[in-house]
């Protein structure tokens, strides 16, 4: 497994939204600017919002989610006990299924750790 997972996801994230944003219309321009809004801060700190992101993406079970929000937690200034017990809710929420993707987000988190 490549130890680069992350600068990985980040750059194929940023070359396909380039592409996506070339044919958006409207209301693909209006999600994208809904979705970065809804996580910056406002009555709850935006760390806080990107836990509850990471936890909704670890119980629907989405890759591609997990390692943006395990991203942004870490940016976010999230600590390993902050992002453990995150992770334990969503374990809760997603049951069972959700644990090889709990396996991958603690690889990302690891490999950002480390950086």
């Amino acid at each position: 497994m490549s130890s680069k997972i992350m600068e990985t996801f980040d750059n194929e994230r940023a070359r396909l939204n380039e592409i996506v944003m070339r044919y958006a219309g409207q209301e693909i321009k209006r999600f994208y600017s809904l979705d970065h809004q809804a996580y910056r801060d406002g009555a709850l700190p935006g760390k806080i919002k990107e836990l509850m992101g990471f936890v909704a993406s670890l119980a629907l079970r989405c890759d591609d989610c997990i390692k943006y929000h395990v991203g942004e937690c870490h940016r976010s200034g999230v600590s390993d006990a902050e992002f453990e017990e995150a992770a334990a809710i969503g374990l809760v929420v997603g049951s069972s299924i959700a644990i090889p993707h709990l396996r991958r987000a603690y690889e990302a988190w690891d490999e950002l750790k480390r950086q």
